[in-house]
């Protein structure tokens, strides 16, 4: 007797693939951001100097403080935005209702 599968199944496993490429994408992401905000090669450094900016995304206030810290004198070259809330000890803060990050307010 053949078993029947649920048609959505596939849908199910496609999305739970999707949702971890994406908590890989992020992490791999700030990876990324996080080597160019505080150890940016010769070249991202020679395009800031020409005036570039860069614009990092969703990077915690502690990241955003070591950067203030480590690289104060490149300060003019960042811009963060979506900027996530964090707790006093760093986690970032979910909505409790829909789950999503808390962002704060750029003002824009």
């Amino acid at each position: 007797m053949a078993r029947s599968v649920n048609p959505l199944y596939p849908v199910f496993i496609a999305g739970l693939i999707w949702s971890a490429q994406s908590l890989w994408a992020a992490d791999d992401i700030r990876e990324i951001q996080m080597r160019r905000l505080l150890q940016p090669t010769d070249a991202e450094l020679a395009q800031e100097r020409k005036g570039r900016i860069y614009i990092y995304e969703s990077l915690t206030h502690q990241d955003i403080e070591q950067a203030m810290d480590d690289e104060f004198e490149r300060v003019e070259s960042m811009m963060f935005i979506r900027v996530p809330k964090t707790d006093e000890s760093g986690d970032v803060i979910k909505d409790k209702e829909t789950g999503e990050v808390v962002i704060e307010d750029d003002g824009c």
